[in-house]
């Protein structure tokens, strides 16, 4: 039986009570949304994973990805980093065809693909009630400090953590 309290997170946040959830593996799942954004159309995804943190929460929130056009740096990117394996991560560098990413709620570690490697670049963030557009002008301005933040980003993650 749940709690009032978490039966008002529940409802609130869009998370149903006894469905069951059935997964699909990264590699063939991304490979799929992978395939119908180069035949042009729009993917969906849920995300799965904290590495995003604040800036998306696991199985919370979704991601709309479209053709990578004009990728640039802040970017949230869809890439394969080496065969069958995929992440959702931000751009933090680009030199002419490779490109390092970095999650928002990582504190060390990149990952390195080339151009061609980028699966889907992020047009909106789907949170429950609301729709992001990944152009937003104050979304950008908080995804800049946050990447200035990232000496204490540790404190700062293990503060929200004790939060949410």
């Amino acid at each position: 039986m749940l709690s009032p309290v978490r039966w008002n997170y529940r409802k609130r946040n869009g998370v149903r009570g006894n469905e069951e959830r059935k997964e699909i593996p990264n590699r063939i799942l991304l490979g799929l949304a992978r395939d119908m954004i180069r035949e042009g159309h729009t993917a969906t995804i849920s995300v799965k994973g904290y590495s995003m943190r604040p800036f998306l929460e696991h199985q919370r929130d979704c991601v709309i990805l479209d053709a990578p056009r004009d990728l640039k740096v802040g970017d949230a990117v869809l890439a394969e980093t080496v065969p069958d394996h995929y992440v959702l991560h931000r751009i933090i560098a680009i030199q002419g065809d490779e490109i390092t990413l970095m999650g928002d709620g990582n504190i060390r570690g990149t990952e390195h693909c080339q151009r061609k490697n980028v699966a889907g670049l992020v047009t909106h963030y789907l949170r429950p009630g609301r729709t992001l557009l990944a152009d937003d002008p104050v979304l950008k301005r908080r995804i800049r400090l946050w990447r200035k933040l990232l000496p204490i980003r540790r404190y700062l993650l293990f503060v929200y953590k004790a939060i949410v």
